[in-house]
């Protein structure tokens, strides 16, 4: 799907737009490298965590699981500059629970791609109710954007945090206020 030799043109068209000389000995090999490590990160363009979040066991009890400090990298869809941090899930089973890696490989998939800080949130949130048929689900994300840190405002360190909650967080404050003590939040 991602076409790596329209890249590797493109990243020639910026070397020489800048006014570099994409021939010279360190450049030689970047739009090659460019064109590999976009496949890399925008793996998730297209996906969905169905194939994850389907993979799931029974469980007897329907008790909070939360997993955090879950790291991703994604680009701004913007800018096409890197975001990153760290996703806190938090989730209430309806008698079966996913494998604890298929939450990180969800995050992957929706990280992994152009994208927005408030849509991925959301987009995780959602593959969970609707993928492994939870009670309900708490997304937190914490993220470092460098389209605010190298350009425009220029504040390094300055985090981003977003959140949804569905099914049964929406209207429970003690559920919501479990998940943040939990994680040490609040």
């Amino acid at each position: 799907m991602i076409d790596q030799e329209k890249i590797k043109e493109a990243v020639v068209m910026i070397l020489e737009a800048i006014g570099e000389d994409p021939n010279r000995e360190g450049l030689i090999e970047t739009p090659d490298r460019v064109a590999r490590m976009y496949a890399e990160v925008f793996s998730g363009f297209g996906q969905t965590a169905q194939e994850h979040l389907e993979k799931s066991f029974s469980v007897s009890c329907d008790d909070l699981v939360v997993e955090r400090d879950i790291p991703f990298y994604s680009m701004c869809e913007h800018h096409i500059l890197p975001f990153y941090g760290k996703v806190h899930i938090a989730y209430v089973p309806n008698g079966r629970v996913a494998g604890l890696s298929k939450l990180v490989r969800t995050v992957d998939v929706y990280a992994k791609k152009p994208q927005l800080q408030e849509q991925m949130t959301c987009e995780i949130g959602q593959a969970i109710m609707e993928y492994l048929h939870a009670q309900g689900v708490m997304v937190i994300v914490e993220a470092e954007h460098l389209c605010m840190n190298m350009r425009g405002v220029k504040k390094p360190g300055t985090k981003t945090v977003t959140a949804m909650q569905a099914g049964v967080f929406k209207d429970n404050k003690d559920l919501k206020d479990e998940v943040y003590r939990l994680l040490s939040l609040r």
